[in-house]
């Protein structure tokens, strides 16, 4: 009898059950027990994955979209691949609203994805006409057959995380998951995993990751925008300059903002202690939960899951690039021996 061939149908059915890895090394100074989610082994190795492909298959569902549309969005890199993956596919055109903020790696792997690139400018107010916010609403009311996935006010980006990310991470920990720390950008990710876990133990508690030029923190403290919080940052795929529907501040707990400089460092510091090649954000994420630490949320019986969004791959100009750290300031009189680790042999 010969056997069946085993493969997958396509590049789509590796999407979710993410591996959690145990933190060993940069932990060893922490109380408690530390956990990866590690989602750069998804296909499109980020964690938007699981929304491009769920909000794609339920528009289809609800005949919202049908063969030959467009595809729009707005982005900060990863989403945009992910649905370009997608696309791909399942045989749709892809039109991305990008932020100049983003990695050129990130630019030039939607180019690649087949994926048409508006770039617009980072560093404006989300209702300036040039934002990649209302640069997308144009492409949309200007493209036939199109639909705009929306991902700030999309509440499936919610579902998404609710119906996969959530349900991996208590079986994962076989409920035994005290503390969630995820970054927050659109909010998605954290709102959707925290509901599912909150669901399972109200005492799980669920911590925000925010940054400095960010509205969210004080947002979910006082129920306030205040545009005097706003102001440029580099991190990517974290903190926001409005208020996303998409987050529900109700399901967490608390926010701590990090810096550029301490979440680029943490980046690299995951990278050569752990053998962990995750993005920026991931490396916000570990800076927090050294700060979050340092505050005292953790005791020697706290689980900790931190979810690590995307793969390092998408920063090779940024905070992998000793040069690009380098003009940024980052490399003081602590950390500039680690530039100096390359020698050219001449």
């Amino acid at each position: 009898m010969k056997e069946e061939i085993k493969a997958y149908n396509s590049v789509l059915e590796l999407i979710g059950n993410t591996p959690l890895i145990k933190l060993s090394k940069v932990s060893a100074d922490l109380t408690g027990n530390f956990y990866a989610k590690v989602e750069a082994f998804n296909p499109g190795h980020s964690t938007k994955d699981r929304i491009a492909l769920y909000i794609i298959e339920e528009a289809e569902k609800r005949g919202i979209l049908k063969s030959g549309d467009t595809i729009i969005e707005t982005t900060s890199g990863n989403t945009g691949f992910s649905l370009a993956m997608v696309s791909i596919i399942k045989g749709y055109d892809c039109i991305l609203a990008v932020s100049s903020k983003s990695s050129k790696d990130k630019i030039d792997m939607l180019r690649s994805m087949g994926a048409k690139v508006y770039v617009c400018p980072a560093h404006v107010s989300a209702d300036d006409e040039r934002s990649y916010y209302n640069v997308a609403k144009r492409l949309h009311e200007e493209t036939k057959g199109s639909v705009y996935i929306n991902q700030y006010f999309n509440d499936l980006n919610i579902d998404a995380h609710y119906n996969s990310t959530g349900p991996e991470i208590w079986e994962q920990t076989g409920g035994k998951i005290t503390h969630l720390v995820a970054c927050s950008g659109t909010g998605g990710t954290i709102s959707g995993t925290a509901r599912f876990l909150k669901e399972k133990n109200p005492n799980i508690k669920v911590l925000g990751v925010d940054a400095f030029g960010s509205v969210l923190k004080k947002y979910h403290e006082t129920k306030e925008f205040d545009n005097a919080e706003i102001y440029p940052y580099r991190i990517e795929g974290l903190g926001k300059n409005l208020i996303p529907t998409a987050t529900d501040f109700d399901v967490i707990d608390k926010f701590i903002k990090v810096s550029d400089e301490d979440s680029a460092h943490t980046a690299r510091e995951l990278a050569k202690r752990e053998g962990l090649f995750v993005g920026y954000t991931s490396g916000a994420a570990f800076q927090a939960v050294k700060q979050y630490a340092e505050e005292g949320e953790f005791d020697t019986n706290s689980n900790v899951v931190i979810i690590f969004p995307d793969h390092g791959s998408r920063y090779m100009s940024k905070v992998f690039s000793d040069d690009w750290m380098n003009e940024q300031g980052f490399f003081d009189s602590v950390n500039q021996e680690e530039a100096l680790k390359i020698e050219i042999i001449k």
